[in-house]
């Protein structure tokens, strides 16, 4: 893709505007982030980030930034085509694996007749997003695929550009109503590796 082409970016700024006012109006903090160019990820404070994983938030003081209002918010993706982050913490965090462990989870849960909003990247990272407060099991602390994304950190939203594809929804959230799992149950989705009655008793330790 040329990054440089207008036309791109007109069309995701305008996307992401929208996402990013949908997400704010159910209480999940957006940030602008970086986005990518022909020579590297750009935005950062009109500097290129050198994080070449993935984007990260514009702004230094992001994290002052969170309660910004709804107006502000809009106005974020008015200009350049910036990324859509979601802020995560107390309110919502997501479990970050790869995408083989994502497979095997997202199974689980469907086997548990269970719906859980999942993001994924094109570069094969999946992000489960639960309530906040949990820490990692001790089963899943040392697993090098496994990230817990809590307090003073982001993950990228849908419709947010990579260089190699777009960030896209595995599961919406409107398809669970926006209510987001217990940390825990997705956590034991993760440990379990395999769908139905095997993995049943982990919902009644969840629940």
């Amino acid at each position: 893709m040329d990054w440089s082409a207008d036309g791109w970016r007109g069309a995701f700024r305008v996307e992401s505007r929208v996402e990013a006012m949908e997400l704010t109006s159910r209480g999940w903090p957006v940030l602008p982030g970086t986005y990518p160019t022909n020579s590297g990820w750009a935005g950062r404070e009109g500097e290129h980030a050198e994080d070449a994983r993935g984007p990260v938030p514009i702004h230094r003081d992001w994290r002052q930034r969170i309660d910004t209002r709804p107006d502000e918010v809009v106005s974020w993706w008015s200009g350049e085509p910036y990324s859509l982050l979601l802020a995560t913490g107390p309110g919502v965090e997501a479990l970050e694996v790869g995408t083989e462990l994502g497979r095997r989870t997202a199974a689980v849960l469907r086997g548990l007749d269970v719906l859980v909003p999942i993001v994924a990247t094109p570069g094969g990272r999946w992000y489960f997003l639960t309530r906040g407060g949990q820490r990692l099991c001790s089963e899943l602390d040392t697993e090098p695929d496994v990230r817990l994304h809590g307090e003073g950190s982001w993950v990228p939203m849908p419709p947010t550009v990579f260089p190699v594809g777009l960030v896209h929804w595995r599961v919406k959230p409107h398809m669970c109503g926006w209510r987001l799992p217990d940390p825990e149950l997705v956590q034991n989705a993760l440990c379990a590796g395999q769908p139905g009655e095997a993995a049943a008793p982990l919902l009644a330790a969840a629940g």
